[in-house]
């Protein structure tokens, strides 16, 4: 049976259950089944340029780097590792040779070029522009070699280079916005796209041809369900080979027969984003008692089951970069935040709740209504703020409900990445983007961290960017635009029947690209 058959035979099969059956769609005794996974998010693009896996591992596409499982740099399009001029500003790839599309056209340097001018075009809503604000120009000296040329010396550009190539023939005469690729891309990758039904499920066909080997198995059906019981339910019920849940959730299939848990290390955290907008967010000592008084062990141990750690800042104790000095305590600390508010004047009211010039200590704090984690840390955050005299309105919305309140209401987020602390931050934290939508929703502001961050990615000598990040963390400490709260363990369930399941430890986003299915290229089911 061919890859096409097979993927379209799935599609068929969860269709007609209306994704319910308990029979999951698997292959023979040679491995070659098709893999079921599913997952809470579902990208509202397929296109690289428009910033769907823009950090690699997004299945369709390749980049001209790759991470491993160790998450180092590796070839991929690219026959080699990009070489970097002694300048730090000139870096030039050789193309692999005999690399196709899945249309069956060749790959060149002309595809890469384009690929990178659609990032920094201005009439192109990509997010991505401003991580590539480094870049001046990108030209194809001939068909196999592709030379940057930078502003400035930019440590991590190297790291950049795993953005999917998509091939420049598809957007002849075309609004990249709009055009039909974007939800029928054509990469490079090791699975190409038969169908992908909004709301349902995204159906892969392996990649005959593809440069790196054919895939180990025939296609994968991607299963969007964003109810967190519900996948889990299913997954009971047999209709997912692997599935992505909350760690609660993920619990309740240790040690149950035919099935693993897979606890896997994250630079993923979730903290309470407060904003300067709300005239008791915006306080800095409420801010500072806020951050004293979280329980963060008890949420690790109560609403995580375990899987994680406590959070102090954006960038993971397994990073090279972390700062050892912003860790504080674990536990909650009432006494110290008591004191914080009683200094700054907010003083007990009658009710409990502490109230400064007449207004009381009391705000909002939104969660998506359909993530169970993220309830569950809203609702300790509530409890841990209420000891201190402070009033937190937990409030479970949709995301479009979510977003136009961001600048005055508080919100359980979540960002985070193991690669340089410089892809996340400083979208996140840079008065450049205050008000930007979820970069810098908070309108967060501090010219200290601006300039630790400018100086991170503007410099490529290891110490100066050590030195500037540790600034930046200590600020970030001091100011509390955040309470960040715990560290997760990104936890799915996985059929035993499914083998080649390689963990690597992952960033926040990890839906279709970057998840535990990275390398489901490789994977085999069995009966």
């Amino acid at each position: 049976m061919s890859a096409r058959v097979t993927a379209a035979a799935v599609a068929a099969v969860l269709a007609v259950a209306g994704c319910s059956s308990s029979a999951t769609p698997s292959g023979g005794s040679d491995g070659a089944g098709t893999v079921v996974v599913a997952t809470a998010g579902e990208p509202d693009t397929l296109n690289p340029v428009l910033n769907y896996g823009v950090d690699g591992g997004s299945l369709i596409f390749d980049g001209l780097v790759a991470r491993d499982a160790r998450n180092q740099i590796v070839p991929a399009l690219a026959r080699e590792l990009p070489a970097v001029s002694a300048d730090g500003r000139t870096v030039t790839a050789k193309l692999r040779e005999g690399v196709l599309f899945h249309d069956g056209s060749p790959l060149t340097a002309q595809d890469v070029v384009f690929t990178y001018q659609a990032v920094l075009d201005p009439k192109v809503d990509s997010t991505l522009r401003s991580d590539l604000d480094m870049l001046a120009s990108v030209v194809a000296p001939d068909p196999s070699t592709v030379v940057f040329t930078l502003k400035y010396a930019y440590a991590p550009f190297l790291q950049r280079l795993a953005l999917g190539i998509v091939p420049a023939k598809a957007f002849a005469g075309q609004d990249v916005n709009k055009a039909e690729f974007n939800r029928k891309p054509v990469g490079t990758g090791p699975y190409r796209v038969t169908s992908w039904t909004p709301g349902d499920r995204l159906v892969l066909a392996a990649n005959e041809t593809y440069w790196g080997g054919r895939p180990a198995n025939s296609g994968v059906v991607v299963a969007f369900v964003a109810d967190d019981n519900v996948r889990a339910q299913r997954m009971r019920a047999g209709e997912f080979d692997a599935a992505e849940l909350a760690p609660k959730l993920a619990a309740g299939f240790d040690g149950q027969g035919g099935y693993r848990v897979q606890r896997v290390p994250t630079a993923d955290y979730r903290g309470v984003m407060l904003p300067m907008g709300n005239p008791v967010t915006g306080d800095p000592a409420v801010r500072r008692a806020l951050t004293a008084a979280v329980d963060r062990r008890a949420m690790v141990t109560g609403v995580l089951g375990g899987a994680g750690e406590p959070a102090f800042g954006p960038v993971p104790p397994s990073s090279e970069f972390a700062e050892p000095s912003v860790v504080g305590a674990a536990t909650a600390d009432p006494a110290a935040a008591t004191a914080i508010l009683d200094a700054a004047g907010w003083k007990p009211g009658p009710d409990g709740i502490r109230v400064k010039a007449g207004r009381p200590a009391a705000f909002t704090l939104m969660y998506p209504a359909s993530d169970s984690l993220r309830k569950e840390l809203a609702l300790a955050v509530t409890a841990d703020a209420k000891k201190v005299g402070v009033k937190v309105t937990p409030e479970g919305l949709t995301w479009d409900a979510i977003t136009p309140r961001m600048k005055t209401d508080a919100l359980i987020m979540g960002y985070g990445t193991p690669y340089d602390p410089d892809f996340v931050s400083y979208k996140l934290f840079s008065s450049v983007f205050a008000g930007q939508g979820f970069f810098n929703p908070g309108s967060y502001r501090s010219a200290v961290v601006d300039k630790a961050l400018q100086d991170g990615r503007d410099s490529t000598d290891p110490a100066a960017r050590k030195a500037a990040y540790a600034t930046f963390q200590k600020q970030l400490a001091t100011d509390v635009p955040w309470v960040f709260l715990t560290y997760l363990q990104h936890t799915y369930v996985v059929k035993d029947t499914v083998a080649g399941v390689t963990p690597r430890v992952e960033p926040h986003e990890h839906d279709v690209a970057n998840s535990l299915w990275w390398n489901v290229h490789t994977w085999t089911t069995k009966p």
